[in-house]
C-alpha cells in the first residue's frame, strides 16, 4: 500500500469549464498505479470540481448559463462584493458544487463513464491560478 501526492496547476482565463481528465490519466500511467482511490481537492472558494459530460460542449454552455441564472452577477443582490460583481456569485456556485471528488482506479484505469470527464469549474471572470491536489492511496 502506498500514498502519493501531486499538485496540478491549471491557469484559467475566465468563467468556464476546464477539462483535466487526460492530465489525471497521464499521472496514473506515469506512476503505474494499479488499484486504489484518488481524491482530488481544490482549495479555492470560487472554483469547484465536477464530473460532467465531455462529448458535447453545449452541456458546458448550458451549465454556465444555468448557474449564472441561479447566482446572477448583480452587486445589488449581495453584501459581499469586495472583489467585484462575480465575487459572491462565485462563492455561491462553489457551495453548490464540489471541492473534492474521489474516484476509483482499477487495473490501472480511472473508473469514469463513457461520456464523463473531470473539470475544474471556474466561477470567476478574471484569469486565476488554481491548484488541484491529488492524493492517491493504493497499490
Amino acid at each position: 500500500m502506498k500514498q502519493v501526492f501531486y499538485n496540478l496547476q491549471i491557469n484559467t482565463n475566465g468563467q468556464k469549464l476546464y477539462e483535466f481528465t487526460d492530465k489525471i490519466i497521464d499521472w496514473i500511467n506515469k506512476n503505474n498505479f494499479k488499484n486504489g482511490i484518488i481524491n482530488l481537492s481544490i482549495q479555492h472558494t470560487s472554483a469547484s470540481l465536477i464530473v460532467q459530460e465531455n462529448a458535447d460542449p453545449d452541456v458546458q454552455t448550458d451549465l454556465i448559463n444555468y448557474f449564472d441564472k441561479m447566482a446572477p452577477m448583480d452587486k445589488n443582490l449581495y453584501i459581499h462584493t469586495t472583489e467585484g460583481k462575480d465575487d459572491m456569485p462565485a462563492h455561491i456556485k462553489s457551495a453548490l458544487t464540489n471541492n473534492q471528488i474521489s474516484l476509483s482506479i482499477k487495473d490501472g484505469h480511472l473508473l469514469l463513464g463513457t461520456w464523463q470527464g473531470l473539470f475544474l469549474f471556474e466561477h470567476r471572470l478574471e484569469a486565476q491560478k488554481r491548484i488541484i491536489i491529488h492524493h492517491y492511496i493504493g497499490d
